[in-house]
């Protein structure tokens, strides 16, 4: 019997471009962003929700931060979406790599044959942008990281309920001796319990992780975001710091600064 030969890795991409980071504990930083395709969370805030599908085309920069994209049929090759990261590496630009998305996570078996290649090609570091709510996945990618923000989604600003695999994705996190932390978005629908309810289950795998609480921020023309009042984000900092040491408040920087 003739020996099958596995099809080469392919990669579902909404656009790579250069950008400064808006989030987190990398805000103000310079990073390559590779944006995947796919989400299996639908976020009420997401300013994202282009990313839940896969796009026949993905938009790929030609020159860092000049947004003269070209269009390339999805899924990609491993080998070009290597020369597009390489032709953005311009020597001491950027800071690290950015996986992001949509759900980085859903790329799993990609990033596995990935992440050596891309680490090996630019020498920068590989940070993960991710929902937090696919530990198998991350199991799989810890060996090729270097640091990973999580969010933890509150129902009652994202409509979503993930709490044990939050759980189970953070242990994992505080398990490895990669940089992580946690973002929480922020609105007038913020339920503070849930905000203890998350302060707790950092605190349970490591006091020192820290949080980034998010006030989300309307973009012009949003009219169902509504921005949490600053004596509520006072409080809510304060609720928070009972159970972690470092709790920071950043809005969505990269709004401001149409980073998007």
């Amino acid at each position: 019997m003739a020996t099958q030969i596995a099809a080469p890795p392919k990669a579902r991409l909404i656009e790579v471009f250069s950008a400064i980071q808006g989030e987190g504990m990398n805000v103000g930083t310079r990073q390559i962003f590779i944006r995947f395709a796919l989400c299996d969370l639908r976020c009420h805030f997401c300013d994202s929700a282009h990313t839940w599908s896969v796009p026949e085309v993905c938009q790929i920069e030609k020159t860092p931060g000049w947004r003269d994209f070209e269009t390339h049929p999805n899924p990609v090759m491993l080998t070009d979406l290597l020369s597009w990261v390489e032709r953005q590496n311009q020597p001491g630009l950027h800071d690290s790599i950015s996986l992001t998305g949509g759900e980085p996570l859903l790329s799993a078996p990609f990033l596995v044959q990935f992440l050596p290649e891309v680490r090996s090609l630019t020498d920068l570091p590989i940070y993960l942008e991710t929902g937090g709510h696919r530990p198998e996945q991350l199991s799989q990618l810890l060996p090729y990281l270097d640091s990973i923000g999580m969010d933890i989604k509150l129902p009652s600003v994202s409509g979503e309920n993930r709490w044990q695999a939050h759980q189970e994705f953070l242990q994992l996190c505080g398990n490895s001796q990669l940089e992580v932390f946690v973002k929480i978005i922020i609105s007038s629908q913020t339920n503070p319990a849930e905000l203890e309810q998350a302060g707790e289950l950092v605190a349970s795998v490591n006091p020192a992780i820290p949080i980034f609480l998010q006030p989300v921020t309307a973009l012009p023309g949003e009219v169902l975001v509504v921005v949490p009042a600053p004596d509520r984000v006072l409080e809510w900092q304060a609720l928070m710091k009972r159970f972690v040491k470092q709790v920071r408040v950043i809005p969505q920087t990269h709004k401001m600064m149409n980073q998007l």
